[in-house]
């Protein structure tokens, strides 16, 4: 099937756009974080735009070495009219950004859902959802008569195209033919108008280009109601240059898209490709947990609607109504950007079931992609505020990724050591850099001298107004081999209070868990493992991990982080924003009067990474064998 060209008449004889309205660039005052900083706080990222609505900034490595950055934009709210395409430039790597230009006219049609690709050509695509029809509102439901002032989720996928590495545009607009499924024909219009949108950064995969996208049947209360995932395909988008001669698929074959496995919402889907030829794509839904599926044949046809699980036969992954992606790199592994958490169903801007931002690491194994434990990428310091549609670079051997908050979006270099984690690829710190402050073995009933604890106190640091720092905080990590005669409640593991009941406690709980406790003699803040991992007569390895910076408090047991299970929502608890310091009695008592026993025990004035906490819980375990 070919495309339609939708070119204004009064200007055939022009090709390309130099400006499509043009925008103020933005200071160059970004640097790379210090390395006293931590670098997973948003707010030490490289500012790309902080203006009205910003989102969706995604970005491809053009020819001559600059990054080429597409963002849905809007000067007052997301869906309002102005909506459109803005592109920038930068030539070092998201540090300074400039040339902004508008894709389309902000008085236009409303433009939204920018999704750039580079083909081997050197060619930029911009991909985008148009208002083709100009329509101010739209009718909700079949047989409704209720309408909705939201119009940038329907109308057609169009593309203008770049030569000269992001510099000018196609004043040319060309239309993608998308193939209607039965969820366009039970549309108010019967799929004469398309409702749909996509977020799924277009892939390169055995020389065919994918684009994924959500097909909308209906919306409720102005938001999708109904929708499933289905694909565009071109077969020479990589490498011909007559926008005319393109050819498109739109997948997967028959007349049903990717639905979720329960419920009627699933959108959002993005791909990847793996090194047997498959396909595999992620989606969210409204269920607390993402969906998955593979496709053997190049997408023409899936695997069952599935959640998506950690690896065959593990246990579910976590995930609320946000956009959840999956990226493949250059030494052929995978991350997998998602919130960790099952709130199903909840959703509205700059919510925090999208604060922190997680990652899972993968590894192909047989056709499929085995997940490792997560990881927290990014956190904003105010809970309140959301992260989301990130999109990950590999420049160099550095990889990076964007996010954005709706309003500012921002570019990160992220810790390798995060990478290594998530990857399998961790290496022992150095002494110094490890942070233990404690080791003991078979210690239960001693006591054991310990240094102050380091203080949970919110610091901020100014070089000047414009440019923010923000100190690394306060962290503890305590990991314990641990062999109960009983999971009664009330048994101490640690405790380490003095005055005011300041200091720490690892105690066991009357649901079989093990809680650990703060206070710092104003606030007190406690969280507890999972239910049902732990079981008399047999060793067990905890890890509670109080990460001062993301505010997060964790457990690791058994090599396995506590995600909730079917009982919460969160697996992870959050510290009182204004904890500050501990001044506790300076000694640690290890199990008093505690019935069973206390193999290792190791104390960190830091926040371990969930990789390092199950690299204990191996050791460890692998000692008492």
């Amino acid at each position: 099937m070919t495309m339609k060209r939708v070119v204004p008449a009064i200007i055939l004889s022009l090709w390309l756009l130099p400006v499509l309205g043009a925008v103020a660039a933005i200071p160059a005052a970004n640097r790379a974080a210090p390395a006293d900083l931590d670098a997973r706080n948003i707010r030490t990222g490289m500012m790309i735009r902080d203006w009205g609505y910003s989102d969706q900034p995604f970005v491809v490595i053009a020819k001559d070495g600059s990054w080429i950055c597409s963002i849905t934009t809007c000067a007052t709210r997301e869906g309002d009219a102005g909506q459109t395409i803005t592109v920038c430039r930068s030539e070092d790597k998201g540090r300074t950004w400039t040339d902004f230009k508008n894709l389309e006219p902000d008085s236009g049609p409303v433009a939204s859902w920018a999704l750039p690709f580079i083909s081997s050509t050197g060619r930029i695509y911009i991909f985008y959802t148009y208002n083709v029809d100009g329509l101010t509102n739209m009718i909700t439901e079949p047989g409704s008569e209720k309408h909705a002032s939201r119009v940038d989720t329907l109308g057609a996928m169009m593309f203008r195209f770049s030569d000269d590495n992001g510099r000018t545009w196609s004043l040319n607009r060309y239309r993608v033919p998308i193939r209607n499924f039965d969820i366009d024909r039970r549309n108010p219009y019967g799929g004469r108008i398309q409702y749909w949108w996509g977020v799924g950064k277009p892939i390169l995969h055995q020389g065919n280009a994918y684009i994924g996208f959500a097909k909308v049947g209906s919306f409720g209360e102005g938001f999708m109601a109904e929708s499933e995932g289905a694909f565009i395909c071109s077969t020479n988008l990589n490498t011909e240059l007559d926008p005319e001669k393109l050819h498109w698929i739109t997948l997967p074959d028959g007349d049903v898209g990717l639905r979720p496995a329960a419920g009627k919402i699933g959108d959002e889907h993005n791909l990847v490709g793996l090194s047997d030829g498959s396909l595999f794509c992620t989606y969210r839904t409204v269920a607390g947990h993402p969906c998955h599926a593979y496709s053997r044949d190049g997408g023409h046809t899936w695997t069952p609607p599935a959640f998506m699980n950690y690896g065959p036969g593990k246990r579910l992954v976590k995930h609320p109504r946000a956009a959840n992606f999956v990226k493949k790199f250059g030494n052929g592994k995978f991350l997998y950007w998602f919130h960790n958490n099952g709130l199903a169903n909840y959703n509205s801007p700059g919510n925090a079931n999208r604060n922190p931002a997680w990652v899972l690491g993968g590894i192909e194994n047989d056709g499929m992609i085995h997940w490792s434990e997560p990881e927290i990428l990014l956190y904003d310091e105010d809970s309140t505020e959301g992260i989301s549609y990130p999109d990950f670079i590999e420049d160099d051997g550095q990889i990076y990724v964007t996010e954005t908050q709706k309003t500012a979006a921002r570019v990160h270099i992220i810790n390798p050591r995060i990478l290594a984690g998530v990857w399998g690829e961790l290496k022992p710190l150095s002494r110094s850099a490890d942070r233990q402050v404690l080791e003991l073995e078979n210690c239960t009933g001693q006591t054991a001298t310990i240094p102050a604890w380091p203080s949970f106190d919110k610091r901020e640091q100014h070089r000047e107004p414009s440019e923010p720092r923000f100190s690394k905080r306060g962290s503890i990590s305590v990991a314990l081999s641990v062999k109960f005669d009983s999971v009664a409640a009330g048994q101490i593991l640690l405790d380490s209070r003095g005055t005011n009941s300041q200091g720490i406690t690892l105690v066991t709980t009357d649901r079989g868990t093990v809680k650990i406790t703060l206070c710092d003699r104003r606030i007190q803040t406690a969280w507890e493992c999972d239910a049902g991992l732990l079981k008399a007569g047999q060793w067990h390895q905890i890890v509670a991990i109080v990460d001062g910076g993301s505010k997060v408090i964790s457990f690791v047991v058994d090599g396995q982080f506590c995600d909730g299970g079917t009982e919460r929502d969160f697996g992870w608890g959050s510290l009182h924003r204004d904890f500050r310091q501990i001044e506790d009695s300076g000694t640690l008592q290890i199990g008093p009067g505690f019935k069973g026993e206390i193999g290792k025990l190791r104390l960190y004035h830091r926040a371990l990474l969930t990789a390092e906490a199950v690299q204990f819980c191996r050791e460890a375990a692998a000692e008492i064998r």
